[in-house]
């Protein structure tokens, strides 16, 4: 199977890149829509609109839905074709990033994303994860190429909720222990082929910023103030999280928070505080990882705030027969939890859950007791 390493074409972050947005995306085509809910837009609106108005650039205004769902692409790819725009730009969250990816390649047009919030790496990616009505993850589709741009606003995202910019520290904390993962089980990437060197290598990065500067990032993010440390945490959640996941590859820690959403009780979190529990799994299921190394993710993860135990993703005293299903999925045909070099069975899923919901309770009380 051939290397294959893939990334958006430009990616530009920085304080009030926002202003700067007209002349940028005017390199790309004149006629843009933009697809966003009405936060958003009261948020960055009046910045970006002047700045489209500004390089002369004719903009259609469209409201997102609220949800990644294969009609809201196909309901905003008409209006695509219907207004005869040239590029879409997607401003906000994930879901509408995605829907806008998924509209632009039904179209044929450019694409740019613009995350107001860093909680997780859909800006960069070529994928879009689909739910249902219902918020139930369907799974995620390739369009084969990455956003034209990425604008990352790091003014903007210092004003997010800090739920958010956490949640994208548990979805870039995966990048590096599901690549390296797939890197022993020579198992494919996201890109159609096998990670290179540089692939693994952002990956790494990726891990080493958060370790070194999340817990500081999260801080000055509670005072909305951009630092350097939110400055790299932003290019690690985004960027580097983006490209290594795709490029490097997804396992088990992906696998089981994408199978969360399918609970009820879960429907209040973000991806990446699914995805923060699901690392914790991972590493309960790999038998190569050392208890030190265990014991300094978990204990990052709860100085950021993100979920370590069942009570923490909104489940407390889950029965074994409950999580059955989970571990049913994992360990079936196409699985992620393939890209390892070992089997994976139902009851190895969950008995790595219950694992890990004992590891956070445990170091909850260590570190309470420092």
């Amino acid at each position: 199977m051939n290397k294959v390493f893939i990334a958006p074409r430009r990616y530009v972050q920085g304080r009030n890149v926002l202003k700067e947005a007209g002349g940028l995306i005017g390199a790309l085509g004149k006629r843009v829509m933009t697809l966003w809910d009405g936060q958003v837009k009261g948020i960055v609106g009046g910045t970006l609109l002047a700045s489209l108005k500004e390089a002369g650039l004719s903009v259609e205004d469209v409201t997102f839905a609220g949800d990644s769902t294969k009609a809201e692409a196909a309901r905003v790819a008409g209006l695509i074709r219907e207004h005869k725009v040239d590029v879409i730009m997607g401003i906000g969250g994930g879901k509408t990033l995605d829907t806008a990816k998924a509209a632009g390649a039904a179209a044929g047009i450019k694409v740019v994303t613009c995350p107001t919030v860093a909680s997780n790496d859909s800006p960069t990616s070529s994928y879009t994860v689909w739910y249902d009505e219902q918020g139930n993850c369907l799974g995620f589709e390739s369009w084969g190429v990455n956003p034209d741009l990425v604008l990352v606003d790091t003014e903007v995202i210092a004003h997010a909720p800090v739920r958010t910019f956490v949640a994208g520290m548990g979805d870039a904390l995966a990048t590096w222990l599901e690549a390296e993962a797939c890197f022993k089980a020579r198992g494919p990437n996201l890109a159609g082929g096998t990670a290179t060197l540089a692939a693994l290598a952002l990956a790494r990065l990726c891990y080493d910023i958060l370790m070194e500067s999340g817990i500081d990032a999260k801080r000055a993010v509670e005072k909305k103030i951009v630092t350097p440390s939110v400055e790299k945490v932003v290019e690690a959640n985004v960027l580097l999280s983006g490209l290594g996941f795709e490029s490097g590859g997804c396992s088990t820690a992906h696998m089981v928070a994408n199978c969360l959403p399918s609970y009820p009780e879960c429907h209040g979190l973000m991806h990446g505080h699914e995805v923060g529990f699901g690392v914790i799994t991972q590493l309960c299921l790999d038998d190569e990882v050392s208890v030190e190394r265990m014991h300094r993710i978990v204990d990052f993860e709860i100085a950021v705030g993100l979920p370590v135990t069942f009570a923490d993703v909104g489940l407390p005293g889950v029965s074994r027969d409950r999580l059955a299903r989970i571990g049913e999925i994992c360990a079936g045909p196409g699985s992620l939890c393939e890209n390892h070099p070992f089997k994976v069975t139902p009851d190895d899923i969950v008995n790595a859950m219950i694992a890990a919901d004992a590891l956070g309770e445990e170091r909850k009380k260590v570190l309470k007791a420092r």
